[in-house]
């Protein structure tokens, strides 16, 4: 078993999963509001499927998308972290930065603190060269965390091979960070 590794964030605990997190789990990723971006709300199986693979990810690595916990009040906040992405992408292979949380916890600066510590742990423990972020154009909040990382658009951005054609979620937008710049940052 690879070590856990688990970033630091002042108001953001990062950890593994807990089966006490697959109920709110369930119930954010079945939030038309948290799920507006995406093609489908997830039903409860397959949400605790998703949790078991991101479980599953971070023993085998030691990293991925961490649970998120809320440090003041203790609440599951949905997951931050990084991930290899499952599905071929045109600029794969790469390792995505990624989060999704409740809604309860929007507009408070989290996401944001949180991706940081793991940049942090991408671009420190890692050694990773560049981390890349992708969403559906659409989805404003999302490209705003990514532009606040200090991540650049990058110009081309591309069909989502996992979103069927036509979808009007299909089109994404692509950011890059590079580990250079990054630290240049900092």
């Amino acid at each position: 078993m690879v070590a856990l590794i688990e970033p630091l964030s002042a108001r953001v605990r990062l950890r593994q999963w807990r089966e006490s997190d697959l109920p709110d789990f369930a119930a954010l990723n079945a939030d038309a509001q948290v799920m507006a971006h995406f093609p489908q709300l997830l039903s409860r199986v397959q949400s605790d499927a998703l949790a078991q693979r991101n479980r599953d990810f971070i023993a085998e690595h030691g990293w991925g998308f961490w649970a998120a916990e809320h440090r003041a009040s203790g609440r599951f906040m949905g997951f931050v972290g990084l991930n290899r992405p499952g599905v071929a992408l045109p600029f794969s292979p790469c390792v995505e930065i990624g989060w999704r949380l409740s809604a309860d916890f929007w507009g408070q600066g989290l996401a944001t603190e949180a991706a940081r510590a793991a940049l942090a742990v991408g671009f420190e423990q890692l050694h990773l060269p560049e981390i890349v972020s992708f969403t559906a154009l659409s989805n404003r909040r999302s490209s705003a965390v990514m532009q606040r990382l200090g991540m650049r658009a990058d110009t081309a951005g591309f069909e989502h091979p996992a979103v069927p054609p036509g979808h009007a979620l299909r089109p994404h937008c692509l950011y890059r960070l590079q580990r250079d710049r990054w630290a240049s940052t900092r």
